[in-house]
């Protein structure tokens, strides 16, 4: 924490370095929105070269958990988000917060205000009477130390300027002004002597060398107010350059309206946990949320680096679109490396099956992804197409599998039971011969054959192929399932 005399605390970095920060509040998960944002920085930061951190904004005592915090990490980490430095604490930073708003109040740039929450509340009730925007006109702004009241509560005000205009060249949005006698004189300082947000904010972007803010457009309005603070510094001081701002929009459900759970606005973690999408999936979503290059829709994390700028997000509100998303995880699933994918796969199958071991069926498992991954768009699905692989006999026989398996169709497998049975060479490309040698002879279709085989090997009506199903199970068990099933 720094002292109250510590006014050294800015970080010194290169001359023209870039330097990006994601700054969530950990008062819950790390929502779809913020993560996108994480992405942005992260982006910009690699693209120029410069440098990306983390500040967790834990000043809201009440609502901030440690839960909420290892949440954060954990869903930024999983999309490879992590800081490259260690996270600054915005509450450790308090004192140094202090510090900044009574060197405003010193230089003049701020003022202690007097106003009682009863005053305050009378004259919002006026302005909505008289049907005008209400702002602080206080009193005490011009105010000497010797017309103080002893022993009375009061904030710090920022002293915003009242004449003019303010303009922000936004990377996003373009030029904005503000007509500054739209500013508030807005607190600084609670009563209790602790930092506002909004100073806060500024002074840790300030001692972090962050040079671009990039978040949501919901903060545009803050930037004028922080702007106040900022330029009040470098009065003071000099050395608090303007950042440059970037403000994205946010991201709607694909109905158009604010994004919600109804729309798929989950936690980062849901889409890993319960959604079983890839975190190179999810990256490269929240990339085409608002942006993109050409008509590219597959987007490597290189490629992302090479082409990204922020000057090219739309300003427009971006749809989020939970199918699109998990066709892309689709894709990304059927690229991913197959031992990868087994052990991503194994505590979710370990769930649906308790017969799978981890230690003895990993080689297995692996060996199934390539027939497997191309049927699935999640790990859940993976987990679920693989049960069959180490379901215990007597097998689960669904209904519809059951239905197959009538008196001439376990004459059948009898048959295929005892052709197999001298097969030499298990393989898929053998079995395949095989079989359709066998339907020839018996003249019948490759289904007759093939629709009661599936059921009695994995109990379902759909698998891999059945050739890749047997290969996959062996000799041994392939046989063992087959005549539990024949006559």
């Amino acid at each position: 924490m720094a002292s109250a005399t510590d006014t050294v605390s800015a970080v010194s970095r290169p001359e023209g370095r870039v330097v990006t920060r994601f700054a969530p509040s950990p008062t819950g998960f790390l929502h779809i929105g913020g993560a996108r944002t994480a992405l942005f920085n992260w982006l910009y930061a690699r693209h120029h070269g410069g440098t990306y951190l983390l500040r967790i904004e834990d000043t809201d005592r009440a609502r901030s958990t440690d839960a909420a915090i290892d949440a954060i990490f954990d869903g930024l980490n999983w999309l490879g988000l992590g800081g490259d430095e260690e996270p600054v604490f915005q509450f450790a930073r308090s004192d140094r917060h202090a510090e900044v708003a009574h060197r405003m109040l010193e230089a003049g740039h701020a003022y202690r205000c007097y106003l009682t929450q009863e005053e305050l509340a009378a004259r919002r009730e006026q302005a909505q009477a008289e049907k005008r925007p209400f702002r602080i006109d206080s009193e005490w702004r011009n105010a000497t130390p010797d017309q103080w009241p002893e022993e009375q509560p009061y904030v710090v005000r920022a002293k915003a300027p009242r004449e003019g205009e303010t303009t922000i060249g936004d990377k996003v949005q373009g030029s904005i002004t503000v007509q500054n006698s739209e500013l508030d004189d807005f607190v600084i300082l609670r009563s209790d002597g602790t930092p506002t947000y909004m100073l806060a904010v500024v002074v840790d972007d300030h001692d972090m060398g962050v040079t671009h803010v990039i978040r949501g457009d919901d903060h545009i309005n803050n930037a004028f107010r922080q702007l106040v603070v900022i330029r009040a510094m470098d009065a003071i001081e000099g050395g608090w350059p303007d950042p440059v701002y970037g403000h994205i929009p946010l991201i709607h459900g694909a109905d158009g309206a604010k994004l919600s759970k109804r729309h798929g606005a989950l936690g980062v973690d849901a889409y890993r946990d319960e959604l079983g999408l890839l975190p190179e999936a999810v990256f490269n979503y929240l990339l085409r949320l608002g942006w993109g290059h050409g008509d590219e829709e597959i987007i490597s994390r290189d490629q992302a680096v090479e082409w990204f700028d922020i000057g090219d997000v739309n300003k427009g509100a971006s749809r989020f679109d939970l199918k699109k998303l998990l066709n892309l995880n689709g894709h990304y699933l059927r690229e991913a490396d197959d031992a990868r994918l087994a052990s991503l796969v194994a505590p979710k199958l370990a769930v649906l099956e308790p017969g799978f071991d981890a230690t003895s069926g990993m080689d297995l498992l692996a060996r199934a992804m390539p027939v497997l991954k191309v049927r699935a768009a999640d790990l859940n699905e993976l987990a679920a197409g693989a049960v069959f692989l180490f379901a215990q006999r007597p097998l689960p026989m669904a209904e519809k599998a059951a239905a197959l398996l009538t008196d001439d169709a376990r004459a059948i497998l009898t048959k295929v039971a005892f052709r197999l049975e001298g097969e030499n060479g298990w393989t898929t490309e053998n079995l395949e011969a095989t079989v359709k040698q066998m339907a020839e002879e018996l003249g019948i279709g490759l289904g007759k054959i093939a629709q009661p085989l599936r059921a009695s090997l994995t109990g379902q009506t759909t698998s891999p192929g059945i050739f890749d199903v047997l290969a996959l199970l062996g000799k041994d068990e392939s046989l063992a399932r087959i005549r539990a099933q024949a006559v």
